[in-house]
C-alpha cells in the first residue's frame, strides 16, 4: 500500500483519489485545474494507491489537513460501514464515491449521480420513458438514481449473472423503482428503450455494439478510448451519444464544491484540463 505523503503545515488543505488501480486516474488534472481557476494556491491533490483491505487503516491515518477523498473501484461500497454519516442519494445508492472531513467525523456522498444527470443534459439527451442499463456494479446502481432523478420509475437491468445482481436489485427497490432483468446471453436485438446506459469497463459492451446500434441514444461511462464502438455504432446510426469523460468533469467539479465549500466551480477549465491530459496520454513517446 503506497501511503500519502507526510502533512507539510497547518495550512494546507489536502484532498486525493483513492483506489487501485489508480494509476490511470484523471482525478488529479482535473481537480489541479478546479484548485487554480478558484485561485486555491494552499489545496493540493493526489492518487493514492488503496484496495479494500488497506482502507481501514489508510482512513485511520489522516490528518486534520484532509479535507476529502475521491473514491473509484473498489472502495465505494466497501467504504460505507467506515464513515460517520452518508447522504440520504449515497445510502440509497448504496455507493460512496467522495468522503469529506469536518470536524472530525467522516461524511460519504455521491456525486456520480449528478456527473450522469449532467452529462446526458450537455450531451442533449431528450426525455425519455424507458431506459436498459448494462452491468449490475455500484455504477450501475447511481445510474438507476439519475434515472430517477430524470422521472423514470422502471428500467431493465442487463447482467451476465442475474443471481449477482442482488445490490443492484436493493438499489432499484431504495429508490422506488421496478426492475426486470435480462442476461447477456438473450441480448440478440436492440431493446425497444429510450435511453441505453452502459456501465461495463472498457471493451465490455464492445461485442454488443451492433446488436446495440439502433437505440435512440446511449450513454458510456468509458472515456477512453474514444469513441468506444458501441458510442461509434449508436451515432453511426444516427443517435445521440454521451460519454463518461462529461460524466467524470461534472462530478468532479461537484467533489470540489464539497471539499471546498465554494459554489459556482468553473466547469471548462476541468474539462480542458482533462482533454488535455487524455491527449498526452495518448501521444507516442518519444
Amino acid at each position: 500500500m503506497a501511503r500519502p505523503p507526510a502533512e507539510h503545515g497547518p495550512t494546507e488543505r489536502r484532498a486525493a483519489v483513492l483506489g487501485s488501480p489508480i494509476a490511470h486516474s484523471l482525478s488529479p488534472s482535473l481537480h489541479r485545474a478546479a484548485y487554480q481557476a478558484l485561485g486555491l494556491r494552499g489545496w493540493r491533490y493526489d492518487a493514492v494507491e488503496c484496495d479494500e483491505a488497506a482502507l481501514p487503516d489508510l482512513l485511520a491515518g489522516l490528518g486534520p489537513e484532509w479535507a476529502g477523498l475521491s473514491l473509484t473501484m473498489p472502495l465505494k461500497r466497501a467504504v460505507l460501514p467506515l464513515l460517520d454519516s452518508v447522504a440520504e442519494q449515497a445510502a440509497r445508492v448504496g455507493a460512496v464515491n467522495t468522503v469529506i472531513f469536518s470536524g472530525g467525523a467522516r461524511h460519504g456522498e455521491n456525486t456520480d449521480v449528478h456527473g450522469i444527470v449532467q452529462a446526458l443534459a450537455e450531451a442533449g439527451v431528450p426525455p425519455v420513458r424507458s431506459a436498459t442499463v448494462l452491468g449490475g456494479g455500484a455504477t450501475a446502481g447511481s445510474a438507476l438514481a439519475a434515472l430517477r432523478e430524470l422521472g423514470l420509475t422502471e428500467a431493465t437491468l442487463v447482467v451476465r449473472d442475474p443471481a449477482r445482481a442482488g445490490e443492484t436489485r436493493l438499489v432499484a427497490e431504495r429508490l422506488g423503482m421496478s426492475l426486470e432483468l435480462r442476461t447477456f446471453a438473450g441480448l440478440t436485438a436492440a431493446p425497444d428503450t429510450g435511453l441505453l446506459v452502459s456501465t461495463l469497463p472498457a471493451g465490455g459492451a464492445d461485442p454488443y455494439a451492433a446488436v446495440l446500434a439502433d437505440v435512440p441514444a446511449v450513454f458510456d461511462v468509458v472515456y477512453t478510448p474514444w469513441p468506444t464502438p458501441l458510442a461509434a455504432a449508436v451515432r453511426a446510426a444516427g443517435g445521440t451519444v454521451a460519454d463518461g469523460f462529461a460524466m467524470l468533469v461534472h462530478q468532479a467539479v461537484r467533489q470540489v464544491e464539497l471539499y471546498t465549500g465554494l459554489t459556482g466551480v468553473p466547469v471548462e477549465p476541468v474539462r480542458a484540463a482533462g482533454v488535455a491530459e487524455v491527449a498526452r496520454r495518448a501521444a507516442p513517446a518519444r
